[in-house]
């Protein structure tokens, strides 16, 4: 059997092949405008030069997967530093609010929201490919507990388009358990999450918005609702991020918002978020169950009208 180290070597060597394509797709093609670099824990993605977001897919501190540094087209950071900087930042939950990110808070008993359990990368399943203005990989991962116990694979497909003055990033995730008994519980904490720039927060003069046209953290949160945006105004223009939940996930999602900056796509804390009686999703031994988000990060001038529910569509 080949070790860890020895999967991730292969799979880096198999990337570089791959990746020097991609390079020269991005290169021949200026439409597709994306571009990625691979180090040893992230791939940096840029778009004609512009920062655009860093896909994290090993830390020391946060054990799960996911994007830190979030730019919206312009070049404007709308998820909070990662990490949080000490006098500009709110530097609570450092660790567990990392930029955009899937997490859960109990999954078949271990919490893989406060890093107790850990989602451990173990290869690239698709290589990183531009075409048509499009980026799109797909990863595998173990989900393990504390114990280092295999509770199943996570399948992680993204894809990033670019549209006129927004980013659509698709995270679609697909778990397979390997032993009986595996099950998604009833938490506030659990689903995809989105910790927004300092300046973009409720606190500093940002905005939570629904699709029932409740506004506020405190009127949206533990509510059902087809998507939410969390925006504000930084440097003259209108900024934000907005989660869609996919409508084909088989339960919609309550939101877990906060007037600090992070708000949460749940579709699993029924009991959490006061909507009912307590939720739990049992998955079979190498059945599986998909779960997938839409996020639109966007950026408009100030004087331009943001219309949400288009920008949704």
């Amino acid at each position: 059997m080949m070790s860890r180290q020895g999967c991730f070597a292969s799979g880096a060597f198999a990337f570089s092949l791959l990746y020097a394509g991609a390079m020269v797709n991005a290169v021949g093609a200026e439409a597709d405008g994306f571009h990625v670099e691979q180090r040893d824990d992230r791939l940096i993605i840029t778009h004609e030069s512009a920062p655009v977001a860093h896909f994290i897919f090993r830390d020391d501190k946060v054990l799960r997967p996911f994007f830190a540094h979030v730019h919206a087209p312009g070049g404007i950071q709308v998820t909070r530093s990662f990490p949080p900087v000490e006098g500009v930042d709110r530097v609570d939950h450092a660790d567990m609010h990392p930029g955009i990110w899937l997490g859960f808070g109990d999954i078949s008993g271990t919490d893989f929201w406060r890093n107790k359990g850990s989602i451990v990368h173990e290869r690239f399943v698709d290589q990183p490919v531009i075409q048509g203005g499009k980026l799109s990989f797909a990863t595998d991962s173990a989900m393990l507990t504390a114990e280092g116990v295999k509770l199943a694979m996570l399948l992680t497909r993204i894809t990033l388009i670019a549209k006129p003055e927004a980013w659509h990033l698709t995270w679609d995730a697909t778990f397979t358990p390997v032993v009986e008994g595996f099950y998604l519980g009833d938490q506030e904490e659990m689903g995809l999450g989105v910790r927004v720039a300092t300046p973009l927060s409720e606190k500093s003069g940002g905005l939570i918005t629904s699709s029932t046209g409740a506004t506020t953290a405190k009127a949206t949160w533990g509510q059902p609702a087809s998507w939410c945006d969390y925006s504000g105004v930084i440097n003259g223009r209108h900024v934000g991020i907005m989660v869609v939940p996919d409508p084909s996930n088989a339960q919609p999602s309550w939101w877990h918002n906060r007037d600090y900056g992070v708000f949460v796509s749940n579709p699993f804390g029924r009991k959490a978020m006061k909507q009912g009686e307590v939720s739990r999703i049992e998955v079979r031994r190498g059945a599986s169950y998909r779960l997938s988000h839409r996020v639109i990060i966007h950026s408009l001038t100030s004087e331009q009208p943001l219309d949400l529910k288009q920008l949704a569509q």
